[in-house]
């Protein structure tokens, strides 16, 4: 039996639609033991994104960005936030869009990309759906400053970092992006050899 078969939405209230959509809705959930449960679940909807960790593997070097992030202050992280380079598809598909996003917040032109996960972030709550990609990258892919889009608030640092201090980063808490993190650990284990600290397990 699909999970489709096992939902019945009763209820769906648009409670925002201001940024994205927050909804609340009311359905019953058959449970493992044939009974029927009446739940309530609020969702937002931001739409699918992706994200891309550009690795040099001569250099053992990757880039990360650094921003400010809402959220992040407001339940205490008192800093600018690293991450790996990341936006919304907006209707496009994952792979240009992430070209197109990195160049903007990078000022790096991706030439080879490839998607090596996707994973749903926070389902708890949170309907989107992350496409992860990896690229290698040489410094002179670099044509334009980056940023980000200063009309939507961005003020974007670029970073290159060798990957031994990200994956000490990540231990130290000065990485605290769960996609970042991620992308990381994924190129610990397939894209990088040698050294590998504490905390970082084996394929």
């Amino acid at each position: 039996m699909s999970i489709a078969h096992r939902v019945h939405i009763e209820d769906v209230t648009v409670l925002s639609d201001n940024w994205y959509v927050l909804k609340k809705t009311t359905f019953s959930f058959l449970r493992n033991d044939g009974s029927w449960q009446r739940q309530s679940r609020e969702t937002y909807d931001r739409g699918n994104g992706a994200t891309i960790l550009l690795y040099d593997p001569k250099r053992r070097t990757v880039i990360l960005t650094r921003q400010f992030r809402y959220p992040a202050f407001v339940n205490g992280h008192d800093d600018l936030l690293i991450e790996a380079p990341a936006g919304l598809l907006d209707n496009a598909d994952p792979e240009t869009r992430i070209r197109a996003e990195t160049e903007e917040e990078t000022g790096f032109q991706v030439r080879d990309v490839r998607q090596v996960f996707d994973a749903f972030m926070s389902p708890g709550s949170v309907t989107e759906r992350l496409h992860f990609f990896v690229g290698e990258y040489q410094p002179g892919d670099r044509t334009s400053a980056g940023g980000g889009n200063r009309a939507e608030g961005e003020d974007i640092s670029v970073l290159e970092i060798d990957i031994d201090d990200g994956l000490t980063m990540i231990g130290s808490g000065a990485i605290r992006d769960g996609k970042t993190i991620m992308l990381l650990q994924y190129a610990a284990l397939n894209l990088f050899s040698g050294r590998r600290p504490a905390g970082i397990l084996s394929p």
